[in-house]
């Protein structure tokens, strides 16, 4: 008995060498299987419609190029300069924010379908929109530069699309510091408005308090009938002279107390007699006046021309007919082991 089921266990067991015969007598259907995956893969690669990138790689601006933005803002006006830094970061944000992709999803993407693509999913349209744009770093060791890619069927559309969405970034950018800046200036022109208007409220004030002093001593005046300010010789001439204020304005006389009333009481304008005024008049003008023009600054720099590419990223035709070829080859060779066990079993039962 035990003799017996050591003959049956090699009946039981295919050795490689049967495989591989197996193989060999069955290599046409593998070659056939190989060859239909082949036209398939290689029809695929032919029909499809070849995808192009376009890129454009931007970097910071210059001083110069920020230059206008810093009009005026020194210490002295306790404003602080703007830095490239400052300006650029503004620029990457816009440049990433969801809100330009979808404003220029919206604005370019869209009314470039047809109308059957129109009709589908907005949400599946976006995603395959955001697969096509791409912004990365360009380069590990310099972060600033970044790399904005478009894909498109067609090459011109798709470095048009990237000058598009780079120019939008840009508009907003600029309409961003632009905005800052005249924000600032507006709330510094308030601040000097309402300082010069104090300073006016005081400046009228000090005046009628100047006006009721100056009664006062000329009733004194005319009350001991001093009309003309006493001649006293000596150095005490230059002591009562210098200390006319106060309580010694009535030494002045009535005749110039009166005539001081007057020309007080007559004056129409004050801001000459204001300490401090015409300076802060001059910085309220400064910053009246202050405005920056879109087309006098810069956000950013395009590093390089953006070419329209010759050559399609997609598809890979070398790398499609490869996969095709070696699946084929993998799922032939299965099939033909399959068919040679599938035998061998179906020879096993017959015995």
């Amino acid at each position: 008995m035990l003799n017996n089921r050591a003959e049956v266990t090699p009946d039981d067991e295919i050795d490689l060498i049967e495989v591989i015969q197996g193989l060999w007598l069955q290599k046409w259907l593998i070659l056939a299987i190989v060859m239909l995956f082949s036209l398939v893969g290689g029809a695929y690669a032919l029909i499809s419609k070849p995808v192009y990138e376009a890129k454009a790689f931007v970097i910071p601006p210059t001083q110069k190029d920020i230059a206008n933005f810093n009009y005026g803002r020194i210490k002295a006006s306790e404003l602080a300069p703007y830095s490239v830094k400052n300006v650029y970061d503004v620029f990457l944000r816009n440049l990433q924010a969801e809100s330009l992709r979808r404003s220029f999803f919206e604005k370019y993407y869209l009314p470039s379908l047809n109308e059957a693509d129109r009709g589908g999913s907005k949400d599946s349209l976006y995603a395959r929109f955001s697969n096509d744009l791409t912004i990365a770093p360009a380069d590990k060791n310099n972060p600033d530069r970044l790399s904005v890619a478009m894909q498109s069927n067609d090459s011109t559309k798709a470095v048009e699309w990237v000058r598009a969405y780079v120019d939008m970034a840009r508009v907003l950018a600029v309409e961003e510091m632009v905005d800052s800046v005249n924000r600032e200036a507006e709330v510094r022109a308030r601040n000097l408005t309402q300082q010069i208007s104090v300073l006016r409220e005081n400046g009228e004030k000090t005046r009628q308090d100047l006006i009721s002093q100056l009664r006062e001593a000329l009733r004194v005046a005319e009350a001991i009938g001093l009309e003309k300010p006493p001649i006293i010789s000596g150095n005490l001439s230059g002591e009562v002279s210098a200390n006319m204020d106060g309580e010694l304005t009535y030494m002045r006389g009535s005749k110039a107390l009166l005539a001081e009333i007057k020309n007080l009481e007559e004056r129409k304008v004050g801001d000459p007699f204001i300490k401090n005024l015409r300076a802060l008049q001059v910085k309220l003008a400064f910053y009246k006046d202050l405005s920056v023009s879109p087309n006098d600054v810069a956000v950013f720099r395009i590093d390089g021309p953006i070419q329209i590419p010759d050559k399609p990223i997609k598809p890979k035709k070398v790398l499609i007919l490869a996969v095709s070829i070696l699946l084929g080859g993998v799922i032939g060779i299965f099939v033909a082991i399959f068919r040679t066990l599938h035998r061998r079993s179906r020879e096993l039962r017959s015995i």
